[in-house]
């Protein structure tokens, strides 16, 4: 089977608009996206058995790895992670929402003093987004 990848560079910035979101290459050679340390999305860099790696819903578990191309992630299957062998496999569209998702529920596992930090930095964020667009009298 040829090795194939998902656009590396559309997954970053998707992954990495995540409010909090930051990327690390670890064991070797995968592209991990995490939210304060906890990681919600892997890719391969390098020919792997599978194209990407994501967390999901109980129900979302159940109903993905039923389709084709999807499979229980390695190591993470208990976890409610899934892994896509094919980059077809899923949508664009899909995959963008299937990754907010697993941001979010990463994200609401952190810990409330986190959260709430977080949370209080995009706002902060917005406010100032919102002030530089008005112009000086």
């Amino acid at each position: 089977m040829p090795f194939r990848t998902l656009d590396v560079a559309w997954l970053r910035s998707l992954c990495l608009a995540f409010p909090s979101a930051t990327e690390q290459v670890q064991w070797g050679s995968d592209l991990l996206f995490k939210v304060h340390g906890k990681m919600f999305a892997a890719v391969p860099l390098e020919p792997a058995a599978v194209c990407l790696s994501f967390k999901c819903s109980e129900e979302s578990f159940a109903e993905l790895t039923e389709r084709p191309n999807i499979i229980p992630a390695p190591y993470l299957a208990r976890a409610k992670w899934v892994a896509l062998e094919a980059p077809e496999a899923l949508t664009r569209a899909e995959i963008a929402a299937l990754l907010r998702t697993s941001y979010e529920l990463v994200f609401a596992k952190l810990p409330w003093k986190v959260r709430q930090g977080a949370k209080e930095k995009a706002k902060a964020r917005r406010k100032r987004r919102k002030g530089s667009g008005k112009r000086a009298g």
